[in-house]
């Protein structure tokens, strides 16, 4: 229930923004913040986590995050741009809580079964996320919700979630003495695992928020219509819930992850190869499609399975948690900006991608520096 709240509110955005601009008259611009607004504040709130929720405990900070959710969604659904915006940046505070502190619930919870409740809660972030963003038009046209109901439904989601972890709080264990939030992070400055850690957090983030943001295009250019492109992207995204679910389990249970990792970017490295060729054939591109897919969501389960096995209890799996994060999502915010200016420059996607092919090979060896089989 954690898991399934921490995405739709964000990928629920993207098919409604149509309607949003129409409703509002805002600026390509100013949509855009609406996706990056909750990244900026998954950067930022990141490094505060591990302080709140020592001073409070990680059960109420949780619960914290829900309400936060839940309260930004239904300001959302109240009439006005400004409202629009707020809501937002309470539902990307929320999340941030929730991004960092679910590493170190797992590891509390569930210490001898780590891998598998990591693949499960990571798979379900992934389900919600395609879920939202499969059914946000449906609910607005089709039921007559309106975008701004179709949006807000996702409150209620969060409230039932909210009540199934309240029964959690009678372990919550505050630790009272002040934290400075710097702290942890000059502590683990001096940890090169935490830094490749954050740099394979980052790299990954990176490329997901690219590919969300910019893979319909790259296909729609290659000769594919736009519904096929969106139904490739919703491909990539159900197949990554699959190898989130699988991969982790079967990675904790082998001494190190080094041969995990070389075989997810080994499968989104020849992905990509494959992009860059002029390929328009539908079957291949699926093909390609779902590497990517199997890749991206593996990889994200693996990063939050290394936060836990890399680190010795809950509190230093929030701390690393926050780290990691907090640079992974300062990275992303710039990803879909960024790729966007490269085509811009060039004219063609060969060079954004032979970008994200260098990313990709980046990230394979940051991967390998995080797997070994060593606690910070």
């Amino acid at each position: 229930m954690i898991a399934v709240n921490l995405r739709p509110a964000i990928t629920g955005v993207g098919p409604l923004i149509y309607e949003i601009r129409l409703d509002t008259g805002l600026s390509n611009t100013l949509l855009g913040l609406l996706t990056t607004l909750p990244l900026l504040a998954f950067a930022v709130c990141s490094i505060f986590t591990a302080t709140i929720s020592r001073k409070i405990g990680t059960e109420a900070t949780m619960s914290l995050a829900f309400l936060l959710i839940s309260g930004g969604i239904f300001t959302r659904v109240v009439p006005g741009t400004t409202t629009l915006f707020f809501g937002t940046l309470l539902v990307g505070f929320g999340i941030a809580l929730g991004n960092v502190l679910i590493p170190g619930i797992a590891k509390k919870y569930f210490p001898n079964r780590f891998g598998l409740v990591t693949g499960l809660y990571a798979s379900m972030m992934g389900l919600g996320a395609a879920t939202a963003a499969g059914i946000s038009v449906p609910l607005s046209e089709g039921l007559g919700l309106g975008w701004r109901w179709a949006l807000g439904v996702w409150g209620f989601v969060s409230i039932a979630g909210l009540l199934v972890w309240l029964p959690q709080m009678k372990n919550n264990r505050p630790v009272q003495t002040y934290v400075n939030p710097i702290e942890p992070l000059r502590n683990l400055g001096r940890s090169r695992i935490a830094w490749y850690i954050s740099l394979f957090m980052g790299l990954q983030s990176f490329t997901f928020y690219v590919s969300i943001a910019w893979l319909p295009e790259i296909l729609i250019e290659q000769g594919m219509t736009p519904s096929q492109a969106g139904w490739l992207l919703f491909l990539s995204q159900v197949v990554g819930v699959g190898s989130t679910l699988i991969i982790p389990p079967w990675a904790e249970s082998m001494p190190n992850q080094k041969l995990p990792v070389t075989l997810i970017l080994a499968t989104e490295l020849i992905s990509i190869l494959g992009l860059m060729l002029p390929v328009q054939n539908l079957w291949i591109t699926a093909g390609l499609v779902t590497l990517l897919g199997i890749s991206f969501g593996s990889s994200f389960g693996i990063v939050l399975l290394m936060i836990g096995l890399r680190t010795r209890d809950t509190d230093a799996a929030n701390e690393l948690s926050g780290m990691s994060q907090s640079i992974g999502y300062s990275l992303a915010a710039v990803g879909p900006a960024l790729f966007g200016a490269l085509h811009d420059l060039t004219g063609g996607w060969l060079v954004p991608l032979g970008v994200l092919l260098m990313v990709g090979l980046l990230k394979l060896w940051s991967g390998l520096k995080s797997a070994v089989d060593q606690t910070i």
